[in-house]
């Protein structure tokens, strides 16, 4: 400050023919010695009209400073009340933008609003999310945890503890504000306090040993030397924080040196400096040793002597010095001191300058002069005051009397001399409208972590991919649970919150094991590569092959009695219907599209109505040849034509009913995902109930019919009872499907298809095995049965009124003419 203010007054572009002078007041970081010396110029003969003259008479231009942000509250609350100009260098607390408290209070460092904005965009920038806070017990520390919390809650990161350093020594309470560090899980931690309040915190953290943490320092300490010694470096080593820019300042270090007490026996502020950094007594001094006790204060050691017993001799070299005296590296706060004093330098010159008729709203808008003016005025100039600093920087002060720019991003790295440095590791621009984070590229940052990688501070890792966050309740954001995605939804990013982000499949796609990825649902479907597919195209290829064979014997023996018995046409047809109806099968194995869904269920039809048809056509025969026996009258037989006709109405009926479901609501591909969520099921949606139960009730119908007349016709007695043999035909024909119906109900997916794969072929099998196995068994294997006198029953037998049988009806119906005539 008096290198600056000398500086001015050597100038002739700034105050020409203007001395500026000084008063300094030592605050000792204590509020009760900054409103001491507030008070001694504010004091004077009207106790309501303050004198603000200095001692030698001079008005009072305005007060620089009064040091950390408490004090300048206090002292700003008492200079507001006479709109007294007060420019603060190094008070950044937010609370003195408030110009309804603090209407004279200006400033050339910014507030911690943006401070604790660039400390949000820093921890987001690592990663973290889970961070400690302590503050300093006073308005500085409160006000700037206050503001980072509510940046803190807008960017959804979690305080995981907020603590409080006492202003006044308390080993209590600092042993509480450890231990909680101790057993929080929060390994980055804020810390908004200056270094004269962080110094005992500091000795108990080096006592307790607590290191793997890592803080973020605010600008009241991130450069102080008092912290940043190496012996503290195992604990605060890898400090990341925000401090003003620095600047270097032309002929400071010159200054400087050129400092010693002999210049000025009244200059108490030279004698007490040099005391201190030399550890001596200036001789015949009233001066007292400076020592600071507040180190002692914790009971541990005991670090600096409270009186040298040896005298200062005059001789003794600044440059000898080994302290921050002569570092010009880190001229922060000290450029900042330099652009207050300027502040109020250059708002005096614009005083000066006032030309009458523009000058401040004052009666007549007449301006105010050096020599006698009021506070108030030179405010006016202070409120719009703009100019360039000596490093080029421009200032203006809005307003609130903040000024914006940036901050310079530090990093505590121990160099080859073991010594602290501060390596700036990026840059944040801000202005009241945006802001701006810039990392350096290729810049190292030393982490104090056990592993010297970047830290990781959360309280619950980021769920992974496939999981979603599940709310803790009474529990911080940062606190939850990692719960699995629910079935057919997936989260392919970490860390979503509740149910946003997560993606629901698409309807032929499920969740994989990971819930991370959307796959193809597997298709489900009855193929012919898998094993139960296998062996039900063997069986069905199997079926129709013994069809074959049992045509190919009864071509072989078409003249023979047994085969000609009971229409031998109708027989070969049977045959065919029974190839149908197992050949079938193969359409409902594989991949159904489309055109196999209208072909299975048609094709099944059809066949099933053939066969029974022929059935009928044969258990008519019999059944009219028993009731004729029963009635003892003599029945010849009817034409085979009309057993063919039977055949022929009974198709066309079907042909008809399956035209019109075909044509009204085929059957087609249904993709059935409701049975399984894994799975598609690719089946056939039959269409129309309604026609598919007309066209397989006609079926019954047939059957029923068929079963009716066989039934009855039972009886008849003969060598071999082929009404008989169709009445366990149709019987085994009902069992099936009637067990085929609970069955179908019951099954889901391919094995759906199964089961009425196996009902067409255990029915085919059953009318094959029923119908055909006895005759070609007698045919093969009893060929001297197979005559006509036995086949036709013209054999002896017990009861000769009945002389009609079964096969003899047969070989009867080759009559052209029926005819009936009575017994005698």
């Amino acid at each position: 400050m008096i290198h600056t203010v000398n500086e001015i007054n050597q100038r002739k572009d700034i105050l020409p023919n203007i001395t500026l002078g000084y008063q300094i007041f030592d605050s000792c970081f204590t509020i009760s010695k900054s409103m001491e010396g507030t008070l001694s110029f504010l004091t004077g003969q009207d106790e309501h009209k303050p004198n603000f003259r200095c001692s030698a008479g001079a008005p009072l231009a305005g007060v620089i400073g009064a040091g950390g942000s408490a004090l300048s509250v206090a002292t700003s609350r008492l200079l507001g009340l006479y709109y007294f100009p007060q420019v603060g260098y190094a008070s950044s607390c937010s609370v003195l933008s408030d110009k309804y408290q603090f209407p004279a209070y200006v400033r050339v460092i910014t507030s911690d609003k943006f401070q604790s904005t660039a400390m949000v965009e820093l921890i987001k920038h690592f990663g973290w999310v889970w961070i400690g806070t302590i503050a300093a017990d006073d308005d500085y520390g409160k006000y700037g945890i206050k503001i980072f919390k509510e940046e803190i809650e807008k960017a959804s990161l979690c305080i995981a503890f907020s603590e409080t350093i006492p202003k006044i020594y308390n080993q209590q309470k600092l042993a509480a504000v450890v231990e909680t560090i101790k057993n929080s899980t929060a390994t980055v931690i804020v810390l908004y306090t200056s270094d004269i309040d962080l110094s005992p915190f500091v000795l108990e953290i080096e006592y307790n040993g607590i290191t793997n943490r890592t803080w973020i320092a605010s600008e009241a300490w991130i450069t102080s030397s008092l912290i940043a010694k190496p012996e503290y470096f195992p604990y605060f080593g890898g400090t990341i924080g925000f401090a003003v820019p620095r600047s270097d300042i032309p002929g400071l270090k010159e200054f400087l040196y050129d400092v010693h007490p002999s210049k000025d026996p009244n200059d108490n502020i030279t004698i007490e400096f040099w005391q201190t950094a030399f550890n001596c007594t200036w001789p015949n001094s009233s001066v007292p040793y400076n020592s600071d006790h507040r180190v002692n204060m914790t009971g541990r050691e005991n670090r600096v002597h409270s009186m040298s017993d040896k005298f200062c001799t005059g001789e003794e070299k600044l440059e000898d010095l080994e302290n921050t005296y002569l570092d010009m590296s880190q001229l922060r706060i000290t450029n900042n001191v330099k652009n207050a004093v300027y502040a109020l330098a250059y708002a005096l010159d614009e005083m000066s300058r006032c030309i009458e008729g523009q000058g401040p709203y004052l009666p007549g808008n007449t301006c105010a002069y050096l020599e006698d003016f009021e506070p108030w005025q030179l405010m006016y100039y202070l409120k719009t005051l703009k100019f360039k600093a000596h490093n080029g920087d421009e200032l203006a002060l809005d307003e609130n009397g903040d000024v914006t720019g940036y901050y310079d991003i530090l990093n505590w790295q121990l160099n080859d001399a073991g010594k602290v440095d501060f390596v700036k590791i990026g840059k944040f621009k801000f202005t009241h409208s945006k802001h701006e984070l810039i990392m350096k590229e290729n810049t190292s940052v030393f982490w104090n972590t056990e592993t010297l990688e970047i830290p990781h501070s959360v309280c619950t890792d980021l769920c992974k991919p496939g999981t979603r966050k599940g709310i803790r309740q009474g529990e911080p954001i940062c606190c939850f649970d990692c719960l699995v995605c629910a079935d057919g939804h997936v989260s392919r990013t970490p860390g979503i919150v509740q149910f946003k982000g997560m993606r629901k499949c698409h309807e032929d796609y499920w969740s994989n094991a990971a819930k991370d990825d959307c796959v193809l649902k597997e298709v489900e479907f009855l193929g012919y590569d898998e094993a139960l597919g296998f062996t039900l195209v063997t069986l069905s290829i199997f079926g129709a092959l013994v069809v074959v064979a049992v045509t190919v014997v009864y071509v072989i023996y078409r003249k023979t009695p047994l085969a000609k018995a009971n229409d031998r046409e109708l027989s070969f047809l049977l045959q065919l219907s029974l190839i149908i109806t197992l050949l079938t099968s193969l359409l409902f194995i594989g991949k159904p599209y489309n055109w196999s869904c209208m072909a299975r269920q048609v094709t099944l039809a059809m066949g099933f109505s053939l066969c029974l048809s022929c059935i009928l056509g044969k258990t008519i025969a019999l059944f009219l040849s028993y009731r004729v026996s029963k009635s003892k009258v003599r029945f010849t037989s009817i034409r085979p034509l009309y057993q063919k006709l039977i055949v022929l109405f009974s198709v066309l009926i079907e042909s008809a009913l399956c035209t019109a479901y075909l044509v009204m609501m085929p059957p087609k591909v249904y993709k059935n995902m409701e049975s399984q969520n894994i799975k598609i099921i690719l089946e056939c949606n039959e269409g129309s109930i309604e026609f598919l139960c007309s066209v397989f009730g006609f079926d019954a119908f047939l059957a029923l019919l068929s079963f009716l007349t066989t039934f009855v016709a039972r009886k008849l007695p003969d060598n071999y009872n082929e009404a008989k043999c169709i009445t366990f035909g149709m019987l085994v024909f009902f069992i099936v499907w009637i067990s085929f119906v609970p069955a179908y109900l019951s099954t889901k997916g391919k094995f759906k298809v199964a089961v009425e794969i196996f009902a067409i072929l255990a029915s085919s099998f059953g009318l094959l095995g029923c119908v055909f196995a006895p005759k070609c068994y007698i045919i093969l294997l009893r060929p001297k049965r197979n005559t006509d006198e036995i086949v036709g029953g013209k054999v002896p037998t017990t009861d000769r009124s009945i002389q009609l049988t079964s096969a003899s009806v047969s070989s009867e119906m080759n009559v052209t003419v029926s005819t009936v005539v009575l017994d005698d």
